[in-house]
């Protein structure tokens, strides 16, 4: 799912209705003028690429017209500003994959494909946590990903609000992941120094405390507890679907019994 905002993940000054146009398709052309050379398309995808690139602070309607080689104004033929802009780049790269054969697969399986999708997701565009998430406005993109993932977890036999509940849950729990991910990359980009250099940098204070007796669990730990090989996204994406698993089996157990 999407929403808008501005450089601080708020949105402001965006028009929905033209949004909305914009999204679907009827707000292509610019209503005057001389044709211009510009397409809705090429514009989107360039302050896609500059996001990717600087982050969304750098995508300012000034910014993509020197990239794209035109006046800022001729930007404003096309689109009304910066938010409604975000609304755009958002569907952009929440379109899901084409699918080149019909699903065959179990709801465990979508819920898996759907959770590292999107953890995928955030590491290639990082400037998408930086956005509020709250209140979208849905264009063909985030209504096509929606539906799939939908589609694959109807198998799980839950009511339609259970089935929403599973989507904002796994979306939640990958979200927070990605967060943490992104946080480790931009901590590296500021100080200078690598994870392990980090962590080494802090080791003979750490060892001094843990010698104290005051922490035994900690103490207590494994040398490879905080080892680089443990997949933690994964450890904890099986237990969300153990958990899900529950309750698919109590909602079968429940039909039958009805």
């Amino acid at each position: 799912m999407t929403s808008t905002g501005d450089g601080d993940g708020q949105r402001t000054g965006s028009d929905i209705n033209r949004s909305l146009e914009l999204l679907w398709g009827s707000g292509e052309r610019p209503t005057r003028g001389p044709k211009p050379a510009l397409t809705l398309d090429r514009i989107i995808t360039e302050a896609v690429r500059l996001a990717d690139a600087e982050g969304l602070a750098a995508v300012s309607m000034r910014r993509l017209s020197t990239e794209l080689g035109t006046g800022t104004m001729s930007l404003y033929r096309y689109v009304p500003g910066k938010a409604d802009l975000l609304d755009l780049m958002l569907d952009r790269v929440y379109t899901p994959p084409e699918e080149e054969e019909p699903w065959s697969g179990g709801w465990r399986e979508g819920v898996e494909e759907y959770a590292r999708e999107t953890l995928v997701l955030y590491r290639r565009h990082p400037w998408l946590l930086h956005v509020n998430q709250a209140r979208p406005v849905l264009g063909p993109g985030a209504v096509g990903g929606l539906d799939r993932v939908l589609t694959r977890i109807a198998p799980m036999g839950l009511t339609d609000p259970e089935r929403i509940g599973v989507v904002v849950a796994v979306e939640g729990y990958v979200t927070g992941v990605a967060r943490t991910q992104a946080h480790e990359v931009e901590a590296v980009k500021k100080s200078g120094l690598s994870e392990q250099a980090f962590w080494e940098a802090q080791q003979p204070t750490l060892e001094k405390i843990m010698l104290s007796g005051r922490y035994p669990s900690l103490a207590g730990l494994s040398d490879d507890a905080f080892g680089p090989d443990f997949d933690h996204f994964e450890f904890g994406l099986q237990r969300l679907l153990d958990g899900l698993d529950v309750l698919v089996a109590r909602r079968a157990a429940e039909q039958r019994g009805a």
